[in-house]
């Protein structure tokens, strides 16, 4: 099923948009895998981010765990005993709390080179964690090191909420952004604002040169997006679109979208 909305959808921005994060890395990939022919190959790199909601007391930074760590558990123990060789009767707790502590879970799209595995281009699609307090301070030092080397990035801003990605300059408004920095250009970055209510661009993916750049559809992947899971079942279109508030115009657009697709009665009617 489409999406009721032409570009992204507003109310992704919730409870679906990790579920959403990675299926629209998938579908980027898949997307760009015929197009990249024999010489590339796009990966899915996982990393985890755990992140430490603070208690009012000290915002602790979020530490990032790559995919390749693993746990092995030791075998099992016998139960302690006393010298007589009575068992210790061991106290159950009085009750069962999370932590505070989250393992978010992040893909980033990697261009290698076949023949050397060569690092080309990264994609990134930023997430919540990656645009608040230490999270964001964690991606600029990430987006910083990657800045340094001879690899391209492109990252992918679909989120009207946290910290935007810090320039020389303001970019003309817009609730979500495309970046792009070419490795030959720097220190310049190509900047597309991208308004609520159009669609999505395509967007050029470079590779070394002399390869020509290849295309990235935006509309088209978060397009494959809904008719692979069908998210316009799992959204709530009933009440306004997940913080920050949309402008006074920008609501009554979304009003009349739904209205039109039939999420919401028409005024006067059933």
């Amino acid at each position: 099923m489409p999406s009721p909305f032409p570009g992204i959808d507003p109310y992704l921005e919730g409870d679906m948009w990790q579920e959403f994060h990675e299926t629209l890395a998938s579908a980027m990939r898949a997307q760009l895998m015929p197009l990249l022919g024999p010489r590339y190959v796009a990966l899915l790199a996982k990393h985890y981010i755990l992140t430490r909601p603070t208690l009012g007391i000290v915002d602790l930074p979020p530490r990032m765990v790559y995919s390749d760590v693993h746990v092995v558990a030791p075998p099992a123990t016998p139960p302690a005993t006393r010298h007589d060789g009575a068992p210790i009767a061991v106290t159950e707790p009085a009750v069962e709390l999370p932590s505070f502590c989250e393992e978010v879970p992040q893909l980033s799209i990697e261009i290698r080179d076949v023949a050397q595995r060569l690092l080309v281009t990264v994609i990134e699609i930023l997430s919540p964690v990656n645009k608040r307090s230490e999270g964001a301070r964690a991606y600029d030092a990430r987006r910083t090191e990657l800045l340094s080397t001879r690899t391209h990035l492109l990252e992918i801003d679909l989120l009207r909420r946290g910290t935007r990605i810090q320039l020389d300059g303001d970019p003309p408004s817009a609730p979500y952004y495309i970046y792009l920095s070419r490795w030959q250009r720097r220190p310049l970055t190509q900047v597309w604002p991208l308004p609520l209510r159009l669609p999505l661009p395509a967007v050029p993916v470079p590779l070394l040169p002399p390869d020509p750049d290849v295309p990235l559809d935006m509309q088209a992947a978060v397009q494959a997006c809904f008719n692979l899971v069908g998210y316009e079942r799992l959204l709530d279109y009933t009440n306004p679109p997940p913080l920050p508030e949309c402008t006074t115009e920008d609501a009554a657009w979304v009003d009349e979208v739904l209205r039109a697709a039939g999420y919401r009665s028409m005024p006067g009617g059933a």
